[in-house]
């Protein structure tokens, strides 16, 4: 099912087929395609930029990272183990990175009309100049190509980094992370600004994996005693602080819900003494993770770090799948959240309080127009994070636009971020959303909603200043 056609970009994708609004959007397009790019949220691995090797092969560096691709390949029938994907035990995988790469070209059909296929395509072309569509037929040709290419100084790390024009990316980091890597960075004299952000969930959530040994490496890298809920406290704020000084300026919770809620002390220090006993049971640690995130907007109002929520997501479904690869590994499905009610303690204790900044990120859309645009339309510490993760297409963005511009408007929105861990992806899924944006404000000014002069300064602000607004860069 290959083909040996041209691979090409045309100018107009995405925009629409009616050619008053194509023009509309071209134009407005011309506007943001050169900005630098702003990556607030991702989960780039930093040991690429502190050590600047090449990358090994684009199988290593396209395939195996990124669970987009290897999510769609296991549905068809494909095992992870014939693409590399390292299991838990150490059992065997294929380690022939030019078979995994003929089997993406063989089943590329698949890709037709997501996301995934439009991002690569993206890479394809523009960071590793193929000019053949990716098949059965082609495989072996444009991985010779991209390896090639890969052997050239402007595809280290920091080269493509500064080709791709990118002026922040943060990472996504444990609070018991040393962040040596981007100490080597800071120090190396090289001028890409990558930081990082502080993620809590090894620590605050008591389900998760491995929890009690996470509080001792808390411990360890605080120099606080964790083993009581104040040091806790005291080593989680600790370790913010370091965050900060190494350039951080958010923090994130990736939560199955919103729910908060205010826990008193004493209600607090009980169930953490139960956890370190090992005795938490899951009601336990749903009101202890509720309460958490209300101890994180306290800490933002007081560092200064802008909130993420990224709720959900009922991560790791395939339990048989899980203990075999772990996390992230493409078994993650959306489920349905309640914004209004589990956010109501939260925000009716910080959300009137200007000096909090929370974006609240949702994949489950029916919430957008009933819960989310209404909410941010109205609490001043309250922002709707961008289209996110299933929905980070362009169906999806437009969808996010209809649904909550009426609402809340654009103001209340803080631009795009690209959630990813396939560094090469960062320019392609910039592109979708500045077209996708470009678009969606033409149909407004052949609607006469807007005047030509106010799209061009709201796409300029969706695709540049509302990030680096919200994210304090």
């Amino acid at each position: 099912m290959g083909s040996l056609k041209t691979l090409e970009l045309n100018e107009n994708r995405y925009f629409s087929s009616d050619p008053v609004q194509r023009e509309t959007a071209s134009l407005l397009y011309q506007r943001v395609k050169d900005l630098p790019l702003v990556c607030p949220h991702g989960h780039v691995d930093p040991r690429l930029f502190a050590e600047n090797s090449p990358f090994p092969d684009p199988t290593e560096l396209l395939v195996i990272p990124d669970h987009y691709l290897f999510r769609m390949l296991y549905s068809q029938g494909i095992p992870l183990e014939s693409l590399g994907v390292p299991r838990i035990d150490g059992g065997q995988t294929e380690n022939d990175h030019r078979k995994i790469w003929q089997i993406i070209g063989e089943n590329f059909y698949l890709f037709r009309g997501t996301p995934t296929g439009n991002w690569l395509k993206h890479e394809l072309y523009d960071v590793f100049g193929i000019r053949k569509r990716l098949s059965g037929e082609t495989a072996m040709e444009i991985y010779d190509e991209i390896s090639k290419e890969l052997k050239k100084p402007e595809n280290l790390p920091r080269a493509m980094f500064e080709r791709f024009n990118i002026e922040v990316l943060s990472t996504t980091d444990s609070p018991i992370d040393t962040l040596d890597h981007h100490k080597k960075i800071k120090e190396s004299g090289w001028k890409g600004h990558v930081i990082p952000a502080f993620r809590p969930d090894n620590v605050t959530d008591f389900m998760f994996r491995n929890w009690q040994n996470n509080i001792d490496a808390l411990s360890h890298i605080s120099g606080i005693d964790c083993g009581n809920y104040y040091g806790f406290i005291q080593a989680l704020e600790e370790r913010r602080r370091f965050f900060k000084a190494m350039g951080a300026t958010s923090t994130d919770q990736g939560v199955l819900t919103p729910f908060t809620i205010e826990l008193d002390e004493k209600e607090a220090v009980r169930l953490y003494e139960k956890a370190i006993k090992g005795k938490a049971t899951p009601d336990d640690a749903r009101l202890f993770t509720g309460h958490m995130i209300m101890e994180m907007a306290r800490m933002s109002i007081e560092d200064g770090l802008t909130m993420q929520i990224h709720p959900g997501v009922h991560r790791n479904h395939n339990n048989e799948f899980f203990n075999i690869f772990g996390l992230d590994k493409g078994c993650d499905i959306p489920t349905a959240t309640n914004y209004v009610d589990y956010l109501k303690p939260l925000l009716n204790k910080f959300g009137n309080d200007p000096r909090l900044n929370l974006i609240v990120f949702t994949i489950d859309e029916t919430t957008y127009s009933r819960e989310l645009a209404p909410l941010a339309g109205h609490y001043p510490a309250m922002k709707l994070g961008p289209a996110w993760w299933f929905h980070d297409s362009r169906e999806g963005m437009l969808r996010y636009r209809e649904y909550t511009t009426e609402t809340a408007g654009f103001y209340n929105t803080v631009g795009f971020n690209d959630d990813t861990r396939a560094f090469p992806s960062i320019p392609a899924r910039h592109d979708v959303a500045r077209r996708v944006d470009c678009r969606f404000l033409a149909g407004l000014v052949a609607e006469h909603v807007l005047d030509m002069d106010e799209a061009e300064e709201v796409v300029v602000d969706l695709a540049y200043n509302l990030v680096k607004k919200n994210y304090k860069f």
